[in-house]
């Protein structure tokens, strides 16, 4: 027997010295325990080094016990305290238990109980120590009682020493591995994070990496709002095959009362923690989100690492697993060890994201004015064919590839700042940009600072230095609109601007220059404006280098009709109304009206149609009334003489003079029956020699 005892102990010696791989060598001390005594399971138990918690190393079956999944979890850690464990170790000599016995012990809350229920009754245990220190117990548990002569006790306990230096080795071994394993995944982690920046992309790698070291089947990063509602940044599940796949973040929609569950369990996502074993089931009994993932996701163990927590939301990274008790402290520790970077991540995805949609957004802006410059200043969108409007369009052709400054004049309505956009669109300036001011929209005081800007501290309120619009227009073209309603004072500096292409800001010393091409507009009569004295007649002559007239749509009954079709069919489009149809009458009665609003009249006419129209024909009630009571001409014989454009002119503005008893602007004045500005109508009227004090009489 001693040989044989000699002979066991080198054979395991050597087994200990030279094989490396943990599975290997426990099988072959197994084996050759077994030989000598007979046991139906073996175990090792290990303990930290504060002697607190107890782990599983090893757990083999040699009959045909069928052991719950959870008691053979390598990760979960059992606290010692107040369990067998405890006092196994503080005899720190080898013993046989009755396991009956132990359970009576403990109130029949033994951790054998599943042992005792396959009928295993006995339990052998050699502590395991090396140079004075406890690295844990090995047990042989059997169905029948072991009888052990001292010289097996010593053998045993001869075993033990051997069997402790090989967990020893092993666990230093695993640690070293474990270590080396974390560094690769947090230069893998931290190497995704730098270089991958689409989100679904890279959170997908982070989870694949994490999992190499950390197996699970849940991988969330979410943000959660202080009122219990979530969002989802990036979630994957695990397939059958091992891979991860993103999670539908709608989900949780059909869940009843989803809301309220997230905001119950929203102390939970505050501070780093694992749950796993009894603590997830506490988890599952106090909290229903906890007891929905468990029953319904198979959700079995958890692990929360919070990346931020703010007054009003919370990120947090969560793992989860279908196994009991799959993580530990140390995995944890890694995690956290995680956390600083996937934070920053985040921070610059949302500010990268960010940028993306803005960016996205102004390229939409971008194309959307392109197109609109392009719909509403392209030659081709210009509606109608009239003998009228030819003439006009010829002249828009022959100026617009020139810097030759352009005056356009018109009623209010004609389309002004159509031909505007189109001279610049159809310019070598095309790729500048159109600066436009409407001169009569500021006050006084601020139409210089807008077309010339200002210097910090010119003046009460220059808090900053602003722009001008000609400085802005630079290469480009600037459009004034209402010109004839510039100050007399503004008047020489403009001008100065059109001879010198120069000017100073307000407040300012330096002389800029500015290569613009101007484009002015204006309702007025500016020959009658120069004469009363209001506008400078060296301006005017600087302006009207290149006259561009644009009809009153009075004057082009022949475009009524195409230009009815054209804004129809767009308001219909816009508001989604049917099509409806057009009355003879009715376009005959617009083209008998005389629109002292022009096109822009016609247009708002039109739209209102389309809104309150609701058969199969557009109604024109508020219109027929206007045109009623704007007196429409009236069919004449052949043989009747025929009104001139500016007697029908007169009597029209007469007729709306004497409904506002001579009032010209002002809330009921005749400019706004009109749809004119004030200032235009009174020219008119001097034109055509009208006096309110007659009227009014």
């Amino acid at each position: 027997m001693p040989n044989q005892e000699e002979s066991l102990l080198l054979y395991l010696n050597e087994a200990i010295a030279t094989t490396r791989n943990k599975e290997g060598l426990f099988r072959i001390v197994t084996e050759k325990l077994r030989l000598i005594f007979p046991f139906d399971v073996i175990s090792i138990v290990t303990i930290d080094t504060e002697g607190q918690y107890k782990r599983l190393f090893l757990r083999d079956y040699f009959t045909d016990l069928t052991i719950p999944s959870r008691h053979n979890n390598r990760n979960l850690r059992h606290p010692i305290a107040g369990t067998p464990t405890e006092r196994i170790l503080l005899d720190n000599k080898i013993q046989t238990l009755d396991l009956q016995e132990v359970a009576k012990e403990y109130n029949g809350e033994s951790p054998f109980n599943y042992l005792i229920q396959q009928g295993v009754r006995f339990m052998t245990v050699v502590p395991l120590r090396i140079a004075g220190t406890s690295l844990g117990v090995m047990c042989l548990a059997s169905r029948r009682h072991p009888h052990f002569e001292p010289a097996d006790l010593s053998l045993l306990g001869k075993i033990g020493s051997l069997v402790a230096v090989a967990v020893s080795n092993t666990l230093a071994f695993e640690e070293v591995a474990q270590r080396e394993r974390e560094k690769s995944i947090q230069l893998a982690v931290n190497n995704a994070l730098l270089s991958i920046k689409e989100r679904g992309q890279l959170f997908h790698t982070v989870a694949t990496e994490i999992n190499r070291v950390v197996p699970y089947d849940y991988f969330g990063v979410r943000i959660r709002y202080r009122d219990g509602t979530h969002k989802a940044f990036a979630e994957f599940g695990k397939q059958d095959d091992g891979t991860f796949a993103p999670l539908d973040p709608d989900r949780w929609n059909e869940v009843p009362e989803y809301g309220q569950m997230e905001g119950e369990a929203m102390e939970l996502f505050q501070h780093p923690a694992i749950y796993g074993d009894e603590s997830f089931r506490r988890l599952s009994d106090k909290y229903r989100l906890m007891r929905y993932i468990a029953e319904h996701r198979n959700t079995r163990s958890l692990l929360i690492a919070p990346l931020w927590v703010q007054e009003d939301q919370t990120a947090v990274l969560s793992l989860s697993s279908k196994e009991e008790g799959n993580f530990d402290e140390t995995d944890l520790e890694l995690i956290k060890g995680l956390v600083p970077q996937i934070t920053l991540t985040m921070q610059n995805l949302f500010a990268f994201e960010q940028i993306e949609s803005l960016s996205a957004q102004l390229e939409q802006e971008r194309t959307y004015l392109i197109d609109e410059i392009n719909t509403t200043a392209n030659f081709g969108e210009f509606i109608g064919q009239s003998p009228t409007i030819q003439p006009v369009l010829t002249r828009i052709t022959q100026v617009a590839p020139t810097d030759t400054t352009v005056l356009i004049s018109g009623e209010t309505g004609t389309g002004k700042e159509l031909v505007a956009r189109a001279l610049h669109n159809l310019s070598p300036r095309r790729d500048r940009a159109l600066i436009k001011l409407n001169c009569a929209a500021l006050p006084a005081q601020l139409i210089e600072s807008e077309l010339f800007g200002h210097e910090k501290g010119a003046f009460t309120g220059a808090v900053d230095r602003r722009i001008g619009k000609f400085e802005l227009a630079d290469g480009g073209t600037i459009f004034l609109d209402e010109v004839g309603e510039l100050p007399l004072d503004l008047q020489a500096k403009l001008l100065r601007v059109l001879q010198e292409k120069e000017f100073e800001r307000i407040g300012g010393r330096r002389v800029i220059h500015s290569n613009a091409r101007v484009i002015a507009a204006t309702n007025r009569v500016l020959e009658d404006e120069v004469a009363a004295g209001r506008f400078r007649a060296d301006l005017y002559y600087r302006l009207n280098v290149f006259p561009v007239r644009l009809p009153a749509l009075r004057e082009r009954p022949e475009d009524i009709e195409p230009l009815i079709r054209f804004f129809l069919e767009g308001f219909t489009k816009k508001m989604g109304k049917p099509v409806r149809g057009l009355r003879e009458r009715d376009l005959r009665a617009m083209q008998q009206y005389s629109w002292p609003g022009n096109i822009r009249e016609l247009e708002h006419v039109l739209e209102q149609a389309v809104i309150v129209s609701t058969g199969p024909f557009l109604e024109f009630a508020g219109f027929s009334a206007a045109a009623a009571q704007a007196s429409p001409p009236i069919p004449l014989p052949d043989y009747a003489p025929i009104k001139t454009l500016r007697d029908q002119e007169r009597d029209h503005i007469l007729a709306a003079l004497q409904r506002t008893a001579g009032r010209v602007s002002g809330p009921n004045g005749a400019a706004v029956l009109l749809d004119i500005n004030p200032k235009t109508l009174e020219a008119r009227m001097k034109k055509l020699g009208i006096q309110r004090t007659v009227v009014a009489s």
